[in-house]
This record gives structure tokens, C-alpha cells and sequence, in this order.
């Protein structure tokens, strides 16, 4: 149509008739305004996920910071691989099974079956969503540092991010989805609410860590000493950069205000903007009310037991990580004074699950399992009790099921909504489970899982990334010499072509005269006697 509206109308309208000449207008700018909100919606879903992704670099530097010197860039490139391999994936298959389909039938179903090797419909929403695969895949990144195989790795990046996250999201956000609250016929009548993603991102990332690090075991020496004994207390093994960490934890909480009010655009409605600024507000008082409430409350036990109170930055900075996760599940349909009440208890959470994996002897590096997991499940599960009857009409255009606090004053439902969030809980853990601890099984199986010991006390730097001048005096020089030794002998067992043959008797490798030859074992051996000599 031509810039004169008008003329073009009237044109049209053989007869000369008013009311089709307005109504020839008014569709055209009808029109114009739908493809302009189209395009903002557009931009605004790129905004938000560019914001989101920005979150890597968040979690780099977290995880570079909270890792020894020793394994800096092994960590860096492990979080480069976590975005690299959940692109991949999710445009193969992964977008497919979350979200194929789910406009095209109101039937429930257990995973998509269209838009594989697609961006679907929107690009935009898939960019947007796939910013959220590699924020759940990211989440292992810091818990496996130090020990874990580059292979085993990108393995189970793909995996993740390619099925086992999917159907998560599929469950809880497609149409589709037997817990999703757009379902047609919705669980319980409502379905659960969560709005950001602690059950669908953190609980399934930080439910991923938990069974990975259990496979994977501790870190060398920091439950166990060099003869396996266990230690009395264990070994603390402190990052080499408070900055970073807390760079890492700024930078995500600033990522934390796409993830959250950037959700908003999702729902599709004409209160986007209110839903959006409700979210962001309860954003920044859940982190603010995590941070203040892990921090205090650590200096108050620390005061009773010791006499000697410290402001330790490290609570804080994990006590406002958790009040982000806790928060992301509710962000739009809670009130504020809901959404402090949540981060107080979120940094309860993380302190109370920190200590708890360290007396059960689960190293998690970074403490991803106590903030994401822990404290994404009680996210959900606090959505239960406050969700608002005001909000959630704004949201989702009912207010008939409320959380319980609410729905106990109105003696309607009061139940129905806590009553998905814990099937939501349930199934995320149980699925999680049952697709990912069989997988690092396998891996580990096959030796693909966990770095060998030298290459542990070395460091992954050195050992997967080359340089063994050790210049900043990093490892222990006994270290690097024992693994300069073990790296010449097996060169020199290749060159020589030494005879190995398959031991029937335990599956293990032999040379000819009958005394083992296995590589992992030879390194278990230079480790120990490295760490003997070393400490």
C-alpha cells in the first residue's frame, strides 16, 4: 500500500463509500501496528537472550576464579564448549523435542516431534530459548572442575542440552507439556507455574552435577589422603581469585534481569511490560535478600562457635546466587515482600546443603549444587505457597488457584498449585535420574569420564593444554617432573613397540614378562609417590 493511505483506499472503494474507506484505513494501520509489535517482540526476545548468554562469561569467571591457578584454562575452555555444544545439539534435535509441534495439536504429549534441524517458526524464540539450554548445561561446568576428561565434557553437554533438558522444558512450558499451566487440560486444573525456570534450568543442571560429581568422586585429596585414608577434616582447596568470583557473580546477576523479566515475553500478553517489571523487582530483592541473609547468618554462627566473627565474601556472593535461582520459578506472580521472604530462605538453603555435601563427602568445586539445585527446588516449591491470586490473573488470566498462604484465606484450591509444583520437583529429579546417571556410568566405564591422577596433580592446564614450563610456579615441581617421566616413558613404550597383550584373569594390561603395563595405573603409581615427595 502507498504512503497516502487515503488515496489508496478510496481508490479501492469503487463507490466511493465513507465507512469502506475507513475501514480500508483502519485495517491498514491495524496492520502496521501488529507487524510493529511483532518486529519489538522479536527484539526484545534477541535482547533478553543476548543478556542470558552474556551469563556465560558469568559463569567463566566464577569458575575460573573459584579453581586453582593450575586448571584456569581447562575450566575457560569447558564453559566455551558448554555454548558450542548446546547450540549444536538444540538446533538438531533439541528445540524439536521441547517445543516442535506444540501449536499445532492441544494434546498432551511427552516431547516434540517436528522442527528437527530447525529454528522453528520464530527464530527469535529459539535464540531465546536456546540461551536457556546452555544456562542449564553451564551448570555442571564449575562442580566437575579439576578432574574431569574434555571428552567426557562435550559428551555430556550434547546429551543435555539435546534431550534430557528438552523434555524437561517440553513437561513444564510447551502447550503440550502434562505439567505445563498452557496446557488445555491442566494438571490439577491449573498446572505448574514456573515462570523462569529454577525447576526446567537449575534443578535439572544442578540434579546433573549431583550425580555426575558422585560418579566422579572428589577431587584428589580433599576428603582422602595419597593412601586413600579419609581426612578428619577435610582439605579446603581455595580459588585463586576472589575478584573473579565475584566479577562472575555480578556479571549474573545483571544477566539474571533477561533471564527473569525476559520470560515475560513468552506469555504472549498485552501486560507484558507489568508481568516484566514485576519480575525484575523481585529479581533484585530475592539476590539482595539471599546475599544479606547467608552473610549474617554465617557471622552469627561463626560469632557462637568461635568467638571470632568473619564477613565472609564468599557466603554472600552464594547466599545472592541462590536468591536468584530460588526467585526465577515465581518472579512474576509473587509479591515483593514474598520474593524476600523467599531469598532469606534461599541462603538458609545454600548454607544448611554446602555443609551437608561436605560431611557426606561430595566435592562440588564451585558450590553449583547447593545454590542451583537445592535452592531451585525450593523456588518451586516456595511458588506453591505465595503465588499471588492478583498476579496470577495478570500472568496467566486466572486467579482460581492461587498459592497456598493465599488460597487458605480465600478457602478455595488452596492446594492444587503446591500440589504440581511438587510432582514438578519429583519428575525433574526422577528424570534427570533416569536419563544422566546411567550415561556418566557408561562414561566412566569406558575411562572416558574422570582425568588421570598425575594429570589431576599437575593440573589440567598442563596436562590437556601443553606447557610444562610451569612458570608461575603453580604446581609443585615434583609434580611436573614425576608427569614429564610418565609422559617420556609411555613415548618411548610407543616407539619401541613393547608387546602388550589382554590379562584374562582381571581384564588388565600386560607386558611380556607378566608385570603391569597399564597406563592408569602407571599413573596412579607416579601420583602417589609424586605426592609423597611433593607434601
Amino acid at each position: 500500500m502507498s504512503d497516502n493511505v487515503f488515496m489508496t483506499c478510496q481508490e479501492q472503494s469503487l463507490e466511493g463509500n465513507t465507512t469502506e474507506i475507513l475501514q480500508c484505513i483502519s485495517n491498514h494501520f491495524q496492520e502496521q501496528n501488529e507487524a510493529r509489535a511483532s518486529d519489538l517482540n522479536d527484539f526484545l526476545f534477541v535482547l533478553a537472550g543476548a543478556m542470558i548468554f552474556f551469563m556465560q562469561a558469568g559463569f567463566a569467571m566464577l569458575c575460573a576464579g573459584c579453581v586453582r591457578l593450575k586448571n584456569v584454562q581447562n575450566t575457560m575452555l569447558k564453559n566455551l564448549l558448554d555454548a558450542s555444544g548446546a547450540a549444536l545439539a538444540f538446533f538438531l534435535v533439541g528445540y524439536a523435542f521441547a517445543f516442535g509441534g506444540q501449536n499445532d495439536t492441544t494434546a498432551t504429549t511427552f516431547l516434540g516431534t517436528t522442527d528437527f534441524v530447525s529454528v522453528g517458526e520464530s527464530p527469535s524464540f529459539w535464540f531465546f530459548q536456546y540461551t536457556f539450554s546452555a544456562t542449564s548445561v553451564t551448570i555442571v561446568a564449575g562442580t566437575l572442575a579439576e578432574r574431569c576428561q574434555m571428552a567426557a565434557y562435550l559428551c555430556y553437554s550434547v546429551v543435555l542440552a539435546g534431550f534430557v533438558y528438552p523434555i524437561v522444558a517440553h513437561s513444564v512450558w510447551s502447550n503440550n507439556g502434562f505439567l505445563s499451566i498452557t496446557n488445555a487440560n491442566a494438571l490439577l486444573g491449573v498446572g505448574a507455574v514456573d515462570f523462569a525456570g529454577s525447576g526446567v534450568v537449575h534443578v535439572t543442571g544442578g540434579t546433573t552435577a549431583l550425580l555426575a560429581t558422585m560418579i566422579l568422586g572428589p577431587r584428589r585429596g580433599r576428603f582422602y589422603d595419597a593412601q586413600g585414608e579419609p581426612l578428619d577434616t577435610p582439605k579446603a582447596f581455595p580459588g585463586h581469585s576472589v575478584a573473579l568470583q565475584l566479577l562472575g557473580t555480578m556479571i549474573l546477576w545483571f544477566g539474571w534481569f533477561g533471564f527473569n523479566p525476559g520470560s515475560a515475553l513468552v506469555l504472549g500478553i498485552n501486560e507484558t511490560g507489568e508481568v516484566a517489571a514485576t519480575a525484575a523487582v523481585s529479581t533484585a530483592l530475592s539476590g539482595a535478600a539471599g546475599g544479606v541473609s547467608a552473610l549474617f547468618t554465617n557471622l552469627y554462627i561463626e560469632e557462637r562457635q568461635t568467638g571470632e566473627p568473619h564477613f565472609s565474601l564468599t557466603m554472600a556472593m552464594n547466599g545472592a546466587l541462590s536468591g536468584l535461582v530460588a526467585i526465577t520459578s515465581g518472579c512474576g506472580v509473587v509479591e515483593p515482600w514474598a520474593a524476600i521472604v523467599i531469598g532469606i530462605v534461599a541462603g538458609w538453603v545454600y548454607m544448611w546443603s554446602s555443609n551437608f555435601l561436605i560431611r557426606v563427602r561430595i566435592d562440588d568445586a564451585v558450590d553449583a549444587i547447593p545454590v542451583h539445585m537445592f535452592n531451585g527446588m525450593w523456588g518451586v516449591i516456595a511458588t506453591g505457597f505465595v503465588a499471588s491470586p492478583r498476579l496470577m490473573e495478570v500472568a496467566y488470566g486466572t486467579s482460581d488457584y492461587p498459592g497456598l498462604f493465599y488460597g487458605l484465606m480465600r478457602r478455595t484450591n488452596p492446594g492444587n498449585l503446591l500440589a504440581c509444583q511438587f510432582i514438578t520437583v519429583f519428575f525433574i529429579f526422577g528424570w534427570t535420574f533416569f536419563t544422566m546417571f546411567p550415561f556418566f556410568i557408561w562414561l566412566n566405564y569406558k575411562g572416558w569420564f574422570r582425568a588421570d591422577s598425575l594429570e589431576e596433580l599437575v593440573g589440567l592446564d598442563i596436562s590437556y593444554h601443553g606447557g610444562m614450563d610451569n612458570k608461575d610456579g603453580s604446581v609443585k615441581k615434583e609434580y611436573v617432573e614425576a608427569y614429564k617421566r610418565h609422559k617420556g616413558s609411555l613415548r618411548n613404550r610407543r616407539h619401541s613397540g613393547t608387546q602388550q597383550s589382554v590379562s584374562g584373569s582381571d581384564g588388565g594390561w600386560n607386558d611380556a614378562s607378566g608385570r603391569a603395563a597399564d597406563p592408569d595405573m602407571d599413573q596412579e603409581a607416579a601420583a602417589e609417590e609424586a605426592q609423597r615427595h611433593g607434601e
